[in-house]
C-alpha cells in the first residue's frame, strides 16, 4: 500500500515561527506542541494542494467550504513561507454560515459567499474551481451527500475535491450518528463517517477516490509525545494502516476529465 504521507515532510510544524502567530488562526494549545496531531487536518490540506500544484504545472483556483476565521489559508501561508515548498494560488474562495470579511481578508481570501449550506437554494452559480476544500464541515450537515453533488457542478473536469472529518468503523456509524443527533446542539456534530461512506459519497457525485486515509491512532491534547516526531509519524502510518479506526479521515476526490 503506498503511503505518500510518510515521505511529506512535518519538520515546519516543529521549526515554523508564523504557526505560532496569533494572526494565522492557529488555537493557541497548539502551539506549545513540537508537533500537534491535531494539525495534521491543515498540513494533509497543504500537501494536497502541493501536490496538485506540481501536477497541474500552474496556480489553482481554491473554493474553501468552512473557513471559521480562515486558519486554513493562514496555516497554509505560514507553511509556504517559513520551510515549506513554494507555491501559489490563482484565487482562493470563502464560503461560510457566517463571514467575517475584515478577518479574511487580511488572510487572503478573495470572493466570500455568506449562505446555510443546507438550503435548497444555496448555489455557486457557474463559478468553476481546481480545488474545493470541505475540511471539518461535512459533519455538521445532516444531508452532506446533497452538498457534495451539488459542489462537483462547481468543479472542473480533472479537478479535486478535499477534506477530512471524524471516521467511525462501519458496524458502529448508524448507532454512533443516532446517538450524536439526539443530543446535538446548533452547529454540533450530526452525521458519522465511515470509508465505506466516504467512497459511496464521491460515487453518488460522479467523483473518483483517488487518496483516502485515517489519520491517527491517539491524540490527546498536551500529550508529551507530540513533542517528537516519531510519534506523529506513527500515528501517520497507524491511521493509513487502519483507516476504520475511530479517528479521522483525509481525502482526495478527482472529478474525471469527461
Amino acid at each position: 500500500m503506498a503511503l505518500p504521507q510518510l515521505s511529506w515532510d512535518v519538520d515546519f510544524l516543529k521549526n515554523n515561527p508564523s504557526l505560532k502567530d496569533e494572526n494565522y488562526g492557529i488555537p493557541p494549545d497548539l502551539k506549545i506542541m513540537n508537533y500537534p496531531i491535531r494539525l495534521v487536518r491543515y498540513w494533509f490540506m497543504y500537501h494536497f494542494l502541493r501536490e496538485e500544484t506540481k501536477r497541474q504545472g500552474r496556480d489553482l483556483s481554491v473554493c474553501e467550504i468552512g473557513v471559521d476565521v480562515g486558519q486554513m489559508l493562514g496555516f497554509m501561508h505560514a507553511a509556504i513561507n517559513h520551510g515549506g515548498v513554494k507555491f501559489g494560488f490563482e484565487s482562493w474562495d470563502a464560503v461560510d454560515a457566517l463571514i467575517r470579511p475584515d478577518i479574511l481578508t487580511r488572510m487572503g481570501y478573495n470572493q466570500f459567499y455568506e449562505v446555510d449550506l443546507e438550503s435548497p437554494e444555496f448555489t455557486l452559480g457557474d463559478a468553476q474551481y481546481d480545488s474545493m476544500i470541505l475540511l471539518h464541515v461535512l459533519e455538521h450537515l445532516f444531508k452532506p451527500e446533497e452538498l457534495v453533488n451539488k459542489l462537483a457542478h462547481n468543479l472542473k473536469p480533472g479537478g479535486i475535491m478535499i477534506g477530512g472529518f471524524p471516521s467511525t468503523p462501519q458496524s458502529f456509524a448508524q448507532a454512533r450518528e443516532d446517538k450524536i443527533r439526539a443530543t446535538a446542539r446548533k452547529y454540533g456534530h450530526v452525521t458519522v463517517f465511515s470509508p465505506e461512506r466516504v467512497r459511496a459519497m464521491a460515487e453518488q457525485a460522479g467523483l473518483e477516490v483517488e487518496f483516502l486515509t485515517g489519520a491517527f491512532c491517539f491524540r490527546k491534547q498536551g500529550f508529551f509525545l507530540e513533542n517528537t516526531r516519531w510519534w506523529l509519524r506513527f500515528n501517520l502510518w497507524f491511521g493509513a494502516t487502519f483507516p476504520s479506526w475511530p479517528g479521522e479521515l483525509y481525502f482526495v476526490f478527482r472529478k474525471p476529465q469527461k
